[in-house]
């Protein structure tokens, strides 16, 4: 009989609103720390670029769960809790890029800053240009600058942000249920713009770890 192998479930985008970690003990919060310190140090080391690129189509591919285990019990603001932050991103992008280019969009237009200028996307962006954006910034985290790659991750957060309030606006009335989604991924947004935001000061000061 042949051997099964467990493929790690990919998890959907409403587990972006919902994921929390599984456990806070001072050993897990240790190797969280390690581990996320040895993998950039060796895709950094890469000059090829190849690992950077191993890393980001796996957890596109393959999800988040085996990172969940090690990076979600880590404080938001630090070097496996920004990873973790991005890498759920990264998901729920690719899981509905519909949908967050629906919110991105939404954003974009009524959000009088220039986070979506810092973010890079096209105006306006396509779901495909979404994808390609949220990879383009996680690969700038093994291979550029990690503070610019934060920065422009939180501005994505924001214009996201943005978008999902104002079309959660637009449901109140009709579809109360799904205005409330809009909403609690707003919040949820907002607190990953201002984490990573957080993280890449501390990151230009030689203070995250």
């Amino acid at each position: 009989m042949p051997e099964q192998f467990h493929r790690p479930v990919r998890r959907p985008s409403s587990a972006f609103d919902n994921i929390a970690g599984s456990g806070d003990s001072a050993e897990a919060v240790r190797v969280a720390h390690a581990t996320a310190s040895a993998l950039l140090t060796r895709a950094r080391a890469d000059e090829s670029g190849e690992s950077t690129d191993r890393l980001i189509a796996f957890t596109a591919e393959h999800g988040i769960d085996d990172i969940a285990e090690l990076w979600a019990v880590a404080p938001a603001v630090s070097l496996p809790g920004s990873l973790w932050r991005l890498y759920l991103l990264q998901l729920a992008i690719h899981h509905d890029p519909r949908t967050a280019a629906l919110l991105y969009e939404r954003g974009r237009v009524e959000l009088a800053s220039a986070d979506a200028a810092v973010a890079g996307a096209p105006a306006p962006a396509s779901p495909e240009e979404l994808v390609a954006l949220i990879d383009t910034i996680l690969r700038g985290v093994f291979r550029g600058d990690f503070s610019v790659a934060l920065d422009r991750a939180a501005a994505f957060c924001r214009v996201q942000v943005s978008g999902a309030t104002h079309i959660a606006d637009d449901y109140e009335a009709t579809e109360p249920g799904r205005a409330s989604e809009l909403t609690a991924r707003a919040r949820r947004l907002h607190t990953y713009a201002n984490d990573l935001s957080a993280a890449a000061g501390l990151w230009r000061a030689d203070g995250l770890l």
